[in-house]
């Protein structure tokens, strides 16, 4: 899904999962050494929690040697202490694949940009049809905006950050830009929606998570190209690569992934592109994945200790 705030750490705790996933099992899988993780109604519960019980299975992952790769349209800003509190140590994919990011070493990895008079040309479209549009623009790890309505203030930004600068954004289009967003009530974003795509088609890619959003960016960033740039850095194999998503912006890391995993509270369009589904993220689905596709691969299995039990979904910090 789209940026939002940060994981809150406390909460109420959700139901535990069913004994079985949704859907009947895939074919034998291979073993599988990288994870993608779409982050935001799939990582963590609608609460914005992330489970104790998912943070120990992922620790486990990582010690056995699998690469847990967070896939976000979230900056690094907003992921960087999810990433911390995971104890990871590899590259993340942050604005739908536009950037990757190592972020122990604070560095930009891969930078996929628009061209900062594209992304003038799109605005102006944009404020023509609707005034009202909130403009957001993402370069790097800095959030730019020529006005601020709190209404979408959560949507934008971790709780509490001011945007980096507030004013004419022509001061700041002078270098390549990460990513635009577009935002206000759907209705009124809907005919904005329609022209971009009919104008700008070929030049642009537009990313859909949620209905007040219009997420756009070079058209060859996208979650797939860059988890394929992840898995080739790391010298892992497609059918060794294990994607789990909820919304239309992972169908393409899904079905490019050699074993791709909805969420069952996922879009149907994704529950369409995965081979597998599994419980929903309010009730540990991410969890469950990694156990069952993952840590019980019968490779793994024979040096595996106990399972963990999936069912068990806490709030992050006890």
């Amino acid at each position: 899904m789209t940026d939002e705030q940060p994981t809150n750490p406390s909460g109420p705790t959700p139901e535990p999962p069913p004994e079985s996933p949704p859907r009947p099992e895939p074919p034998v899988w291979p073993r599988i050494d990288l994870v993608a993780i779409d982050i935001d109604g799939t990582l963590l519960s609608t609460e914005k929690l992330l489970p104790v019980t998912t943070q120990r299975v992922i620790a486990r992952c990582v010690e056995r040697g699998v690469k847990i790769v967070l896939a976000s349209a979230r900056p690094p800003r907003s992921v960087r202490e999810i990433h911390r509190l995971l104890k990871l140590n590899t590259m993340s994919i942050h604005y739908n694949g536009a950037l990757i990011c190592d972020l122990p070493a604070n560095r930009h990895w891969c930078h996929v940009p628009l061209d900062p008079q594209l992304v003038k040309s799109i605005i102006a479209l944009a404020r023509k049809i609707n005034p009202r549009v909130m403009i957001s623009v993402e370069v790097l790890d800095k959030w730019y905006t020529d006005g601020v309505e709190e209404a979408y203030m959560p949507m934008t930004a971790p709780a509490g950050r001011s945007p980096d600068f507030v004013g004419p954004l022509d001061t700041v289009l002078t270098s390549p830009v990460t990513k635009l967003m577009l935002l206000d009530e759907p209705s009124r974003l809907a005919p904005v929606r329609g022209s971009i795509a009919k104008v700008f088609a070929g030049r642009v890619a537009m990313a859909v998570s949620d209905n007040y959003l219009i997420q756009l960016m070079n058209p060859q960033a996208d979650k797939s190209a860059a988890l394929q740039r992840v898995a080739t850095a790391y010298g892992i194999p497609q059918r060794h690569v294990m994607a789990i998503g909820d919304a239309p912006n992972d169908c393409g890391m899904l079905r490019w992934a050699g074993l791709g995993v909805a969420v069952a509270n996922a879009w149907v369009e994704v529950l369409d592109a995965a081979d597998a589904v599994v419980p929903p993220n309010d009730v540990g689905g991410v969890a469950y994945a990694l156990q069952h596709y993952v840590l019980d691969h019968p490779e793994r299995q024979a040096a595996e200790p106990a399972s963990i039990a999936v069912g068990q979904v806490t709030p992050a910090m006890e």
